[in-house]
């Protein structure tokens, strides 16, 4: 049986407090510090007796280990789910909701799909939520993330319009001709001031984790095919082939095909893709042939890629088989491999590309951090004179890469 850990308690027993008064808990707790098995504490102390578990696929197992493990289930029944699938859940008679990675339902002005799901089934529930990342683009954020819930600090708002107007400063963005609102500039003391009541906070310093992220950034060239093609696009939008045609009429398609070419693949406008260039993928396998890696990739053809050079027998997409040893290399898309997994019996953490948003930045890069491992190394394989330096660069200050900063960046 695992115990928790001192911290754990006693975050347990705050948050369970908060729980019992407001209904609603805010668990901002950094990666990697045990939010999943102290939210179930919270459960226990709360005195749940069934429980629903909303989190990625790919976690799922690790929490329902922690589940077992923590022998939480001799005090409640738990119910784990990924977010995708919630509309399968045929029950409704949980006295409890647990959601991860909240963050997710924080875009703006307009609720995610998700988040309608889960207000309309399960916002009458008492309900934990968790991220390391409560806001990592803007403030505005929080507001759906706890619209969800009918305990909400702000339900006298009825939709996110009418909040803004109180706690989001106007401001006014171009794109072309038109002038449009932009929401993102939300007012941070009064937004976090009206929440802090129902949030605990825990960082990885306080829990005792003495781990360092250093990060290498390593420019490699890429087959002159695939300069050639970028600068087609910048200089004509379009590139024809026999068969095929890519197309970027606008600027944010011009930025995914750059994108996609500098990771060495590419979708046409028929809708297929494919493979072009190697080069990162062999460049990997070369420079990291005797240790054992974790590798995020972006885009699904850059999977393809891997598997490529790789070969089904040296790589594999299974925690569990990475666990066991006999991969050396384990391949991950990032949005779904950024939370609820750990990747700690990996010796390096190696970026094929890079994402657009801050959350993955963050969170993806602190997949192999433990309370017990004192040094991480994160490498980024860049296209040299490519679209990841200027992406990197932006996500690392909190923010997310968007079509405007590219147009900035490129000058179009």
């Amino acid at each position: 049986m695992k115990q928790l850990r001192d911290y754990q308690v006693e975050g347990a027993l705050k948050g369970a407090d908060i729980l019992r008064r407001y209904n609603i808990l805010y668990m901002a707790w950094s990666v990697r510090t045990g939010k999943s098995a102290t939210s179930m504490e919270v459960a226990r102390l709360f005195g749940a007796k069934k429980v629903l578990f909303l989190t990625k696929k790919k976690a799922i197992d690790s929490i329902h280990n922690d589940y077992i493990d923590f022998c939480f289930d001799k005090y409640f029944m738990q119910t784990i789910c990924n977010n995708e699938s919630m509309h399968k859940i045929l029950d409704n008679d949980f006295d409890l909701a647990i959601m991860d990675e909240s963050h997710r339902h924080g875009s703006f002005p307009k609720p995610s799909s998700g988040a309608k799901e889960f207000k309309k089934r399960f916002g009458h529930l008492p309900i934990i939520m968790l991220s390391g990342t409560p806001c990592p683009e803007s403030f505005s954020q929080m507001y759906h993330q706890m619209w969800v819930s009918a305990f909400s600090p702000w339900s006298r708002y009825t939709n996110f319009y009418k909040w803004a107007s109180d706690y989001v400063v106007p401001k006014q963005k171009r794109i072309g001709a038109f002038m449009y609102n932009d929401y993102s500039f939300g007012i941070e003391d009064k937004i976090m001031g009206d929440v802090s009541h129902i949030m605990t906070t825990y960082t990885q310093e306080q829990a005792g984790f003495q781990s360092v992220i250093e990060e290498e950034i390593i420019h490699v060239d890429m087959k002159p095919m695939t300069y050639k093609l970028i600068d087609s696009l910048f200089e004509d939008r379009v590139v024809e082939g026999n068969n095929e045609v890519i197309l970027c009429d606008t600027a944010a398609k011009l930025m995914q095909k750059i994108h996609q070419l500098c990771g060495g693949t590419i979708k046409f406008e028929s809708g297929k893709s494919m493979v072009l260039d190697t080069t990162k993928a062999e460049f990997i396998r070369s420079h990291f042939a005797t240790s054992k890696i974790g590798i995020f990739y972006v885009f699904k053809e850059e999977l393809n890629a891997l598997r490529q050079v790789y070969g089904a027998e040296n790589l594999t997409t299974s925690i569990d088989e990475f666990n066991t040893g006999k991969f050396k290399a384990i391949a991950l898309q990032t949005v779904s491999g950024r939370e609820g997994i750990s990747l700690k019996n990996a010796d390096y953490l190696v970026f094929y590309n890079i994402m657009h948003s801050a959350v993955s930045y963050w969170q993806a890069r602190d997949r192999m951090t433990t309370i017990d491992r004192t040094y991480n190394k994160v490498f980024w394989i860049f296209t040299r004179g490519g679209i990841e330096d200027k992406i990197y660069k932006v996500v690392k200050s909190k923010k997310k890469y968007t079509s405007n900063v590219f147009k900035k960046d490129y000058k179009l």
